[in-house]
């Protein structure tokens, strides 16, 4: 294949791939809003978070700290879905957002402060310190009116926008930029057997 006609070939399959992953058959690239990829990554005891944002083809990422008190994939991913909020309020995107994530256990998670008469608790919550965050800044976007719709993706399935946040949150493994990293002053417990 030659020019122009390579060229259409690429782009046609480009299509394809897109429109057969999960993302593209909900219509995700034809979103008229923002689009954030969001993912944790949890490995051998530093976490790290990462999201892509699809219309700028750019992404960010953070290390999470506090892996003393514990390593949790949920709080990786609470922080990416953060660090996708914290992204659009401070480019003052006054557009709605979608946020794919891959993990149900973040989805249900949130679900906790969603709808009317709830009256959920901080307490007692390993991850009151990033879920705080979220809740102020959907918060926030709720008094300006603007819609937040948190979709699950599967995860490692070749989509391409959870392949691009799963490597930002790789990266956030090594950043120098780390977050949510006060201690919560709970008592940590080890213990040594001796022979």
């Amino acid at each position: 294949m030659t020019g122009g006609f390579r060229a259409f070939w690429l782009l046609i399959n480009i299509y394809h791939i897109r429109a057969g992953t999960e993302a593209g058959l909900l219509g995700i690239y034809n979103f008229p809003g923002a689009v954030y990829a969001t993912d944790g990554s949890n490995d051998k005891g530093v976490m790290g978070a990462g999201y892509y944002k699809l219309d700028e083809n750019r992404g960010g990422c953070c290390q999470h700290g506090r892996g003393e008190e514990g390593n949790s994939s949920n709080r990786a991913e609470l922080g990416a879905a953060c660090l996708a909020l914290e992204d659009a309020k401070r480019k003052q995107d006054r557009r709605p957002i979608i946020l794919l994530s891959d993990s149900a256990c973040f989805l249900s998670s949130s679900q906790n402060w969603i709808g009317e008469g709830k009256s959920p608790s901080m307490w007692g919550n390993p991850d009151a310190d990033i879920m705080r965050d979220i809740v102020q800044l959907l918060r926030e976007r709720i008094e300006q009116g603007l819609l937040t719709i948190f979709i699950k993706v599967k995860a490692h399935r070749g989509d391409p926008l959870n392949e691009l946040a799963d490597k930002w949150a790789d990266g956030g493994r090594q950043s120098k930029n780390i977050r949510w990293s006060l201690l919560t002053n709970r008592p940590i417990f080890s213990w040594t057997e001796t022979a």
